[in-house]
């Protein structure tokens, strides 16, 4: 399967020293300033020469505002999955939804055997994975205590929580088909490392992992390494333009999406973020570029779902008032799409720069993520009831819970939430390509204005379906 269509990422992976805790910060640091996206860090608790990771991220998480975290891959057999599952969700609650989750099935198992972890066969580091991912995904799952009776792992009435601040990823670092297939079938992402796969192999098995996951479109990462070698003509040594030109082959051919260079060096990290990544994203976008959907075929209104509901007059002014913070946080998301709207005339008029919009698209992005647009609702609510405990939950499974008749409008808000993301992901691609074709102003024009239409009438739908039931339920948003 060739390009899957995903956002580009581009980070960085510092080795973790613990001769140099405050120089990896630093780093991380410099790699936000830079613009890149994600800070990954290996998993080897047996290391003594390294700091632990989850810890290490927690830190680069307090001092920086912006860039995603990665356990770059977790060591399963020394981290038990019941344990890990609350520790970075933790982590992702308290750095505002910014973490995804690598995993991995051990390896050097003389050192986990060191420390006191399992010695693992091969198809039982594969099915200790498989399990690992149950057991994750059922403690991130709101909702009453859960058991699980594995070979590896088990619950016996886990309550679970808390829960991730955002859909947080999954991601494992699979290199044989049994785990490939595995990783396809559970996993969110799958993400090898240059150093023990080649060029050659790369696309079969990408393969491996697009058919086991039956048509879900999983992420790709990729762990890089190389030289900016301005004479160089090989696999990631050469000069930045040879590195674009191979990532983005990879983005293209292989799926691949997110790119992290394995660097502690200043001058590589910021040849990365403004030679590499730009000129990826512009050779990718030329190829994704596409003319805007007519909104026709974007929202359907005539075909959406309706609720029976109760007149918002008849219930108290706080009930109310709960129901009218989502019409507050959409008015919020109203303004900034009149703010992207004015930035892309001021283009046109030469008074503002592509990137600029592009930096308004990115908060609005980050601004659905959290106020549960474009697919990827993570705002909590509490559900509150005269018999039951306070329980953090996401809104939509929260309000399908207390009211199994609304199942048909969350269904269809979360297609429209899919269908806006794909809309501001090619809006971003527009204005990637813009920057060096400006003759491409109207086609963004056309997405914004695209954009504009859609979003305004889903903002609409959603207050029109679920203002009366999140006040009658006392659902606080």
């Amino acid at each position: 399967m060739g390009d899957l269509g995903h956002e580009l990422w581009f980070g960085v992976g510092p080795e973790p020293r613990t001769d140099g805790a405050a120089r990896l910060v630093d780093v991380a640091v410099l790699a936000e300033e830079a613009g890149l996206d994600l800070v990954a860090l290996q998993d080897h608790p047996y290391q003594p020469r390294h700091l632990d990771a989850l810890t290490a991220l927690g830190q680069i998480g307090a001092r920086t505002r912006r860039i995603r975290l990665l356990p770059d891959v977790v060591n399963l057999p020394l981290r038990p999955p019941q344990v890990l599952a609350k520790a970075v969700a933790s982590l992702d609650v308290m750095t505002g939804g910014r973490v995804e989750l690598g995993l991995g099935a051990g390896f050097f198992w003389d050192a986990v055997a060191s420390y006191g972890g399992s010695r693992r066969s091969p198809k039982e580091a594969v099915d200790a994975v498989a399990e690992a991912l149950d057991v994750i995904r059922l403690l991130w799952t709101p909702g009453g205590p859960v058991s699980y009776d594995g070979a590896h792992y088990r619950l016996d009435g886990a309550r679970p929580g808390p829960f991730p601040a955002h859909p947080m990823g999954i991601w494992v670092g699979a290199y044989r088909p049994r785990l490939l297939e595995v990783t396809g079938a559970k996993a969110d992402g799958w993400i090898p490392s240059k150093g023990y796969v080649t060029r050659e192999e790369l696309p079969r098995l990408g393969r491996i992992v697009d058919e086991a996951a039956r048509g879900r479109p999983i992420r790709k990462a990729f762990n890089v390494s190389g030289s900016f070698d301005p004479h160089g003509t090989g696999w990631f040594e050469g000069p930045p333009d040879l590195w674009a030109e191979q990532l983005a082959e990879l983005v293209l051919d292989v799926g691949m999406s997110v790119f992290v260079l394995g660097t502690s060096d200043e001058r590589q990290i910021k040849v990365f973020a403004a030679e590499v990544a730009p000129r990826v994203r512009e050779l990718v976008a030329a190829e994704r570029r596409a003319p805007a959907p007519p909104v026709a075929a974007v929202i359907d209104d005539a075909s959406r779902p309706r609720s029976a509901k109760r007149d918002v007059a008849s219930l108290s002014p706080r009930q109310r008032e709960i129901g009218n913070r989502l019409v507050l946080i959409h008015d919020h998301l109203r303004q900034e799409l009149a703010r992207i709207g004015d930035a892309v005339e001021q283009v046109a008029q030469g008074r503002a720069e592509a990137a600029a919009v592009r930096s308004m698209i990115n908060d609005l992005t980050m601004r659905q993520n959290y106020w549960t647009l474009g697919g990827f609702c993570a705002s909590y609510c509490r559900v509150l009831t005269a018999h039951h405990s306070i329980e953090d939950a996401h809104m939509f499974p929260g309000l399908v819970a207390a009211e199994a008749s609304l199942a048909p409008v969350i269904r269809r808000l979360e297609e429209e939430h899919e269908v806006i993301a794909e809309i501001l992901t090619g809006l971003d691609a527009d204005l990637v390509a813009m920057v060096t074709d400006p003759s491409g102003l109207d086609e963004v024009r056309r997405r914004v204005a695209t954009l504009t239409e859609a979003l305004l009438s889903h903002l609409a739908y959603e207050e029109e379906e679920l203002v009366e039931p999140l006040s009658r339920l006392e659902l606080d948003v």
